[in-house]
């Protein structure tokens, strides 16, 4: 049993004013029904550091079915560790009941099925889930990072802290909790997160977890591809991704699952990456139009990869972020197998729409055209994206403004669509046709 620090309100500068308030209703909820409910995780951090949090997530003794009960808008998802989401709209409040690090022999892959046995290939090292119950002690302990511990106790308004994340989070540190050796060998993932979450806070990274990412980077490999991937474009959004992939590159990570970056961390990638993260600092909070199609692009185009190399040959080179490259994108051989960036598995309608924003780059530089045509250009489904690319990548300011001042003058743009021009319905309602009433003719007369 840990004491933990406990740092009352007047300590700390997290005030409620500064969370959700949907995420309060949730709190206040769990509270109101004597239930535990700590707001957990990075939230926490962000808002010891005075940020804008992206999600608030909630720890809670209350188990799923229990959240369930409590709010109508509850769905419970999740096969190893159930989880309640709560939904408000669109958004969504991720609730979990406190969990614990689960020992030798209790690991289970899906409800009463039994993990691999750890001594074999199949059960060495990786976490197959900790489905466990516990307290928020325990809760706080397995968790990746000393400063992603960290609780505030909504019944007491209070900074929970069992792992010292407080101090780390004083002097600018990421340390691992635990042996970092043991915990990046049960998820792989951590390495990226650690180099992730200390370019995006501009922290260092303690030496021995360091250390152990070196030694271990090879393990990454292991790893859900599309999660993976799923951690790039979180990263591509987070407004450190020059930061976070040179850092990546010098400790070796990105070898292992897309060498192309490896071979490609140069000058060309970086002033790619450098332009996402000065469009990104424009906002508080990562904006729609980064859609997937656009931070894919920021990362291939400078690389010079071509999408569909014909068979036989190399990949193309010397593409410039914001020149036309449609002429390479376009050369698609027959049964061409899936996109894919090194071992990372890229989604064909990201990939078509890249191929289409990039496309448009030619056109949307021809100040020459007709007023028509120009307008008729904001119309097209895949136009705004393409604007976004051109002031990212474009290096042309004022084409951007003609632009925006075309869209501020026709007012809104038609609503986007997916970019792809569907085919026409197969069968279209016909008109009724009105039946003209017939003429009433006068009786004869007698």
């Amino acid at each position: 049993m840990v004491e933990p620090r406990i740092v009352p309100r007047q300590e700390h500068p997290i005030s409620r004013r500064d969370i959700d308030p949907d995420a309060l209703k949730v709190l206040y909820r769990l509270r109101e029904y004597d239930h535990a409910a700590y707001l957990v995780g990075g939230s926490v951090r962000d808002l010891l550091l005075g940020r804008r949090p992206k999600d608030f997530d909630i720890g809670t003794s209350a188990h799923p079915y229990q959240v369930k009960k409590l709010f109508r808008n509850c769905w419970i998802i999740g096969r190893r560790f159930r989880l309640a989401h709560v939904k408000f709209g669109q958004k969504v409040i991720e609730v979990a009941t406190f969990r614990r690090q689960v020992g030798v022999g209790e690991e289970v892959v899906q409800d009463g099925v039994p993990a691999p046995d750890p001594t074999t290939p199949e059960g060495e090292h990786l976490i197959h889930h900790d489905n466990t119950f516990g307290t928020p002690e325990q809760d706080a302990f397995r968790r990746d990072f000393t400063i992603n511990a960290l609780a505030y106790d909504i019944a007491t308004f209070a900074v929970i802290d069992y792992v010292g994340g407080l101090e780390d989070l004083r002097a600018g540190v990421v340390r691992s909790i635990g042996d970092p050796d043991v915990r990046l060998r049960e998820d792989p993932v951590r390495m990226l997160r650690a180099i992730a979450l200390a370019a995006r806070l501009n922290f260092t990274i303690e030496p021995t977890l360091l250390d152990a990412i070196r030694t271990h980077r090879k393990e990454i490999a292991k790893s859900s591809l599309p999660r993976l991937l799923e951690e790039y474009y979180k990263i591509l959004r987070a407004g450190a991704a020059e930061k976070a992939f040179r850092g990546l590159a010098g400790v070796g990570l990105l070898q292992p699952i897309s060498a192309e970056l490896h071979r490609g961390a140069a000058d060309p990638l970086w002033q790619s990456l450098a332009a996402l993260d000065a469009y990104r600092s424009q906002f508080e909070s990562t904006p729609d139009t980064l859609s997937n199609a656009i931070l894919l692009g920021t990362l291939l185009v400078p690389l010079g990869i071509s999408l569909y190399p014909p068979r036989g040959s190399g990949s193309d080179a010397g593409v410039i972020p914001g020149e036309d490259v449609a002429p390479v994108l376009d050369r698609k051989p027959r049964h061409a197998p899936g996109p894919r960036l090194g071992e990372l598995p890229l989604a064909r309608r990201d990939v078509e729409r890249l191929r289409q924003i990039v496309g448009l780059q030619r056109r949307m530089r021809d100040l020459s055209a007709s007023p028509r045509a120009q307008r008729a250009l904001t119309h097209r489904g895949v136009f705004r994206e393409a604007l976004t690319w051109l002031e990212i990548h474009g290096g042309a300011p004022e084409t951007v403004e003609h632009w925006k001042t075309i869209l501020a003058e026709d007012g809104a743009a038609a609503p986007a669509s997916d970019g792809v021009e569907g085919p026409l319905p197969l069968f279209r309602r016909k008109r009724r046709r009105r039946r003209r009433r017939r003429a009433r003719t006068a009786p004869p007369e007698h």
